[in-house]
């Protein structure tokens, strides 16, 4: 039986079809089967029964790292495989709900899901040890260039010429550092196209699914990449929120897991180029796409210019933020902290959470009393303190979420900024100690370990000798 005789016999039927540049999507009843197409674009080739099994089993086995309960096996109809999935209500994909609510708002419960299941995928991972892997950088960036040229009228010359400058630039400045990436172990076989289409909410958590099979040099990539996608999604359609809280939460998670927190927060020097590239990846394929209502040239001018912004560096910002306990310093933190430097805004850093990371300590648990000893003060905000240079030395910004009592720990943040050349604000939050009290009654699964008796009973700090901007009640 040949391809299209098997398309026809699960056509026969079916409920919905859907194509793709490369495969065939069967909806019936509680089942989805996929096949992939007879076609060959260079970078994935289908176009014998083997190469296409091939890739349908290694569709499979991938994807099943994530998405078990969907990606069921692979099946043969007379000599041409098939993909079985379970069916699952696309309504679900964010890229769907973003399409179809003009107000759409990412839920940050599901965003902070997002930003653990991503880092405790990509800290089990396998680490990628084929030096051939250590170019894939460059790979995408010659890629997407030859992808964009096809389209330089279109798109506007003097765009394409003046972003092939930048990234080329942006490479050969970073090309060491992408160097030192792989060589700490940071390029894994990741999931490699994860953007909001990928994404499924399911029972009010994320799956992440349909991850690429078909080219090693496009999954074996730096964990940081295959992260660079979802930021740039979110960021591009408006949600800086979101991909800013995406971002803090993978970086928290990271440092967990990794168990070097420093080099885990390091590689945010790359960041802005990783996602310019995936930009540039959605610029082409708009273009290639504009028989599609939601692609089209102007959404590739978009990406396109989006790429260029990504790059255009701004300068390194510091924001500390104080008060005693239930002032709203996190709260503050998450509100400012999209709105500082570039995209996708500035790496929060808490105290309450560093912490617990040093303890080894679940985030919700309560820490013993030994933890909060003034050693154990100390080697907190040194480990904070020390995170914000690596962080500021990276070019991010970084807001502050501590108490900050001690008038030496806030003139060490000012001290910090100068010596890494950044504008500092410091803000400190001041309420009424029966407020604040409240306030930390009504917290649900905080990092904090403090209670409403110790938020009343905290002795207050003489504001006049506050140097930081005071925000009273």
């Amino acid at each position: 039986m040949s391809l299209s005789q098997a398309l026809d016999y699960l056509r026969e039927g079916a409920d919905e079809v859907i194509e793709t540049s490369c495969a065939t999507v069967v909806l019936k009843g509680e089942r989805a089967y996929k096949l992939k197409k007879s076609v060959d674009y260079g970078f994935l080739d289908f176009t014998t029964p083997e190469k296409r099994r091939t890739a349908l089993l290694r569709e499979l086995r991938f994807n099943q790292r994530l998405a078990a309960d969907i990606y069921l096996g692979v099946e043969e109809i007379a000599g041409e495989s098939i993909l079985v999935m379970r069916r699952f209500d696309t309504a679900g994909v964010l890229a769907a709900q973003s399409a179809s609510r003009s107000r759409w708002m990412p839920d940050p419960g599901q965003m902070r899901d997002l930003g653990r299941l991503i880092a405790r995928f990509h800290a089990g991972s396998e680490i990628c040890g084929d030096k051939h892997h250590v170019s894939n950088t460059k790979y995408v960036i010659d890629s997407n260039r030859e992808n964009i040229a096809l389209f330089r009228e279109q798109l506007g010359t003097d765009l394409v010429d003046a972003y092939d400058r930048t990234i080329r630039t942006a490479y050969g400045e970073l090309a060491p550092a992408l160097e030192a990436r792989f060589a700490g172990g940071f390029v894994r076989h990741c999931h490699g196209d994860l953007h909001l289409g990928n994404i499924l909410i399911e029972h009010g958590k994320p799956v992440l699914f349909d991850c690429i099979e078909f080219n090693d040099r496009l999954s074996q990539i730096d964990v940081l990449y295959d992260l660079a996608f979802l930021l740039m999604d979110l960021w591009v359609r408006g949600h800086e929120a979101a991909a800013n809280l995406v971002l803090n939460i993978w970086l928290e998670q990271a440092a967990r897991l990794e168990g070097d927190a420093s080099a885990v927060y390091a590689g945010l020097k790359c960041l802005p180029l990783y996602v310019s590239m995936r930009a540039a990846v959605r610029c082409h394929v708009s273009a290639n796409s504009a028989h599609d209502p939601h692609g089209g040239m102007d959404k590739a001018r978009m990406y396109l210019k989006a790429a260029q912004d990504f790059l255009e560096m701004q300068p390194a910002q510091l924001m500390a933020i104080g008060g005693l306990s239930g002032s709203g310093k996190s709260t503050r933190a998450r509100q400012e902290a999209p709105r500082i430097g570039r995209a996708p805004g500035a790496v929060i850093l808490r105290s309450d959470e560093i912490r617990k990371r040093l303890w080894a300590w679940p985030e919700y648990d309560t820490l013993p009393k030994e933890a909060y000893s003034p050693a154990e003060n100390v080697r907190v905000y040194d480990h904070m303190f020390a995170l914000t240079q690596t962080i500021l030395t990276a070019g991010q910004s970084v807001v502050l979420d501590a108490t900050f009592r001690e008038s030496a720990l806030r003139d060490r943040c000012a001290d910090l900024a100068r010596q890494q050349n950044a504008a500092f604000k410091g803000l400190w939050l001041d309420l009424p100690a029966a407020v604040r009290g409240r306030r930390v009654a009504d917290r649900l699964n905080d990092v904090s370990d403090a209670t409403p008796d110790i938020a009343i009973n905290q002795q207050d700090i003489d504001l006049s000798t506050i140097l930081w901007h005071i925000e009273s009640a």
